[in-house]
């Protein structure tokens, strides 16, 4: 038998297992070590204490690259990775081979700055904050016995559901009004705000309820938006706010006058159990009965002692007699101790009295006389006596000066036993030695 000359290659046909193990050899031949630089999304911590967690293209390219942190690796953390931080990875590229599925398994991760969707939202939160959005002061309690309650989420969504699911359970009597709405999304921001405007204009619940279920921090952006804030701060009806896990922070948790952890939680929060409300009720019962025996024994007690003075009106009377005599006797005896003793007493006083003014007119008459000498030492007419006079111009005017006089001028002497009108005949300055 002649061979051909070209043999014909024979098919590989590989199976899905060798392929997929091959992928994963190439992969950890070619990026055995590589480190990356990108932003968090999605994290979450397995009771297993691995990590899992997405690294979105930091430069805002559509790439998505999934990962896995291995227990030993997440106990290596020095933070606590949260949805929009920038990191740096250091791992390998392999196959999660169960899904055929590209991971990168991180052996080592530091924070590389804040991405920019994280960036964004602490922008906008220092500024909503600034303008006093989230201030404690503006915000409400919650009724405690609410009697109608909206949700404003997606037909769809889970947490529609589970708050359904606790109303039913914990307090079936209070009906629930859902306001539709889409809860990611562009156009989510917009129907958020329609329905929160819808729910406040109408005024037929007693509260509202904000909610969507968990996701990443691209997926819960939507309440993250300013109009979003906005709205839940302009809503006259308290807002109760219960969006992603325990973990996730929104601005509209900020803006709402209480916040829950999860949808579950908004709806027991504001949804009182039926044996809450029955408890209540028969506690504020069994205070009432109370109140009520203790009024009617109060006055049945009145009325037995009105009873008993009218049925004794003459002892009532006695009795009044002897604290009058009594109260007589006492005054009696009061006045006849304090007479004796007011009219000595007045008798001191009276001597004290005379002697004081005794005193005080001796000490006047000497203040006088020494006054009197003060006086009549002051006397104009004693200086003149002695020799001098008082010079006065035709006006009246006090002359102390030459410079006020001149040739021929006609002036009024005053001595001490007249006046002497003189007529000037020469003035001469005095100089100075």
């Amino acid at each position: 038998m002649v061979e051909p000359l070209f043999a014909r290659p024979e098919r590989v046909v590989w199976s899905v297992a060798g392929l997929v193990h091959a992928v994963s050899d190439a992969l950890a031949a070619r990026f055995a070590a590589v480190t990356i630089r990108g932003e968090v999304s999605g994290f979450s911590r397995a009771a297993s204490g691995h990590c899992y967690l997405s690294l979105k293209d930091a430069d805002g390219e559509a790439a998505l690259l999934r990962c896995a942190m291995f227990r030993r690796a997440a106990s290596l953390l020095n933070f606590a990775p949260t949805d929009g931080q920038l990191v740096e990875v250091r791992g390998r590229l392999a196959v999660y081979e169960p899904r055929g599925e590209l991971q990168f398994v991180i052996e080592s991760m530091q924070r590389a700055g804040a991405g920019a969707l994280f960036e964004q939202f602490q922008k906008l939160r220092a500024r909503l904050e600034g303008e006093g959005l989230f201030d404690a002061d503006r915000k409400r309690d919650l009724p405690r016995f609410p009697r109608r309650v909206g949700v404003v989420t997606s037909l769809g969504a889970a947490a529609l559901h589970d708050v359904l699911t606790c109303f039913a359970r914990r307090a079936p009597h209070v009906e629930v009004i859902v306001y539709p709405s889409l809860v990611q999304g562009a156009e989510a921001p917009r129907a958020l705000v329609d329905a929160l405007q819808t729910a406040d204009r109408r005024r037929e619940v007693d509260l509202l309820i904000l909610c969507r279920g968990g996701g990443s921090l691209e997926d819960l952006w939507a309440f993250n938006d300013e109009r979003v804030v906005r709205a839940i701060v302009a809503c006259e009806l308290p807002v109760l706010c219960g969006v992603g896990h325990e973990t996730d922070v929104t601005l509209a948790d900020l803006a709402a006058d209480v916040r829950a952890p999860t949808p579950t939680a908004a709806a027991e929060l504001a949804s009182p159990t039926q044996e809450e409300g029955l408890a209540l009720l028969a506690a504020v019962a069994r205070v009432m009965e109370r109140r009520i025996h203790l009024v009617i024994d109060t006055q049945a007690q009145r009325l037995d002692r009105a009873t008993l003075r009218l049925m004794r009106p003459a002892e009532l009377v006695r009795r009044q007699a002897e604290r009058l005599a009594v109260l007589r006797h006492r005054l009696r005896a009061r006045a006849e101790r304090h007479v004796p003793q007011q009219r000595l007493a007045c008798r001191e006083w009276q001597g004290r009295l005379a002697r004081s003014a005794s005193v005080a007119v001796g000490t006047q008459r000497q203040r006088l006389a020494s006054l009197e000498a003060r006086l009549a030492a002051l006397d104009p007419r004693q200086v003149l006596a002695r020799g001098y006079a008082w010079l006065s111009d035709e006006q009246g005017h006090a002359l102390t000066s030459v410079d006020a006089l001149h040739s021929g001028q006609t002036v009024a002497a005053d001595l001490a036993d007249g006046q002497v009108r003189a007529t000037v005949l020469s003035v001469q300055r005095r100089t100075a030695e």
